[in-house]
């Protein structure tokens, strides 16, 4: 009863004194890549050079019919 009394304590003691160091990570969109900004900066310098689209003509939707009514 002992040990597993003194293992649980230990296992708490260390559990608390981690959760007082704060966390260093980062998700992989913040860290740099260098082949992602090459890529990136490639579609970039392409994209300025492109010409704008120009958007189609639209011509507006005939209109419904209206609801029918009753003969009677």
């Amino acid at each position: 009863m002992k040990r597993t009394s003194g293992a649980l304590l230990a296992v708490t003691v260390i559990a608390g004194w981690l959760s007082w160091i704060p966390a260093h990570a980062a998700p992989p969109t913040v860290t740099p890549s260098p082949g992602y900004d090459a890529r990136l900066q490639e579609q970039r310098a392409a994209t300025s050079t492109v010409q704008p689209v120009v958007a189609p003509v639209v011509t507006p939707a005939h209109p419904r019919r209206g609801k029918k009514t009753p003969a009677h």
